[in-house]
């Protein structure tokens, strides 16, 4: 615990509202924030600071006031950092969580006619995953990669294993960009009940275009992510020209 500092030019509500913040950063809450009297004998600060500081937290959708039950954590446990090519365990890990998997479906298949106009497969090797996160479904992931290689791919641990880890380190490639689309919509019945949720949740569509330093296609993928359980940041600066 930071003691906050009355001399401060910083107001206490704001150095209490960082220091929560950084508390349910580092998962030092479990599903709540302490009550209002807690935080006033812990920071010993009045019941109206604590208040602003908790409000500023609520307006930004870290936290959510229950009537009655008190104020808990927003369900946004997974937070990935747009900017950089990452594979959905490194996120997960990074966030202090257990990555899983269970493989639904690979081969060689016919892609759906947008997957050929956006990626140019007219085959492709394709696989398709259930992502966890602390063992809850996560997402839903399908990855269409050039038939050689899927099928180099398809000789590894396609269901445990971390594929970018595998295309990188096991068949060598060289990533050298990816051109990431995210749009909002909603599931199937069917993959809503993979995911454990009502269709009327609205998801996260993710589709990216991975290639190497040549400019080949590696892979083509679309995930659906639940909302209730991920999102995407990314930080911005003023253009100075």
């Amino acid at each position: 615990m930071t003691e906050l500092d009355s001399n401060s030019p910083i107001p206490l509500h704001i150095q209490l509202k960082n220091e929560l913040q950084e508390l349910i950063d580092n998962r030092s809450f479990n599903e709540k924030i302490p009550s209002e009297r807690e935080l006033m004998d812990t920071y010993k600060v009045s019941r109206s600071t604590v208040r602003e500081a908790v409000s500023h937290l609520v307006n930004e959708g870290v936290l959510k006031k229950v009537h009655g039950k008190g104020t808990f954590i927003s369900k946004k446990p997974i937070e990935e950092w747009l900017g950089n090519i990452t594979s959905t365990t490194e996120v997960i890990k990074k966030m202090g969580m257990k990555p899983d998997a269970k493989l639904l479906d690979n081969g060689i298949v016919v892609p759906a006619k947008e997957i050929v106009e956006a990626s140019g497969l007219t085959e492709a090797y394709f696989i398709k995953r259930i992502r966890y996160a602390n063992d809850k479904p996560l997402a839903l992931e399908s990855q269409y990669y050039p038939i050689e290689i899927g099928e180099s791919l398809a000789q590894y641990d396609i269901e445990k294993g971390t594929l970018y880890d595998l295309l990188e380190q096991s068949l060598n490639l060289k990533f050298a960009e990816a051109e990431q689309m995210i749009t909002s919509t909603y599931l199937s019945k069917e993959e809503a009940d993979l995911l454990g949720v009502p269709c009327s949740l609205s998801v996260l569509h993710i589709e990216r275009l991975l290639s190497d330093i040549n400019g080949n296609l590696i892979e083509y993928y679309s995930a659906y992510f639940r909302s209730d359980m991920y999102s995407f940041r990314i930080k911005l600066s003023k253009n100075s020209s």
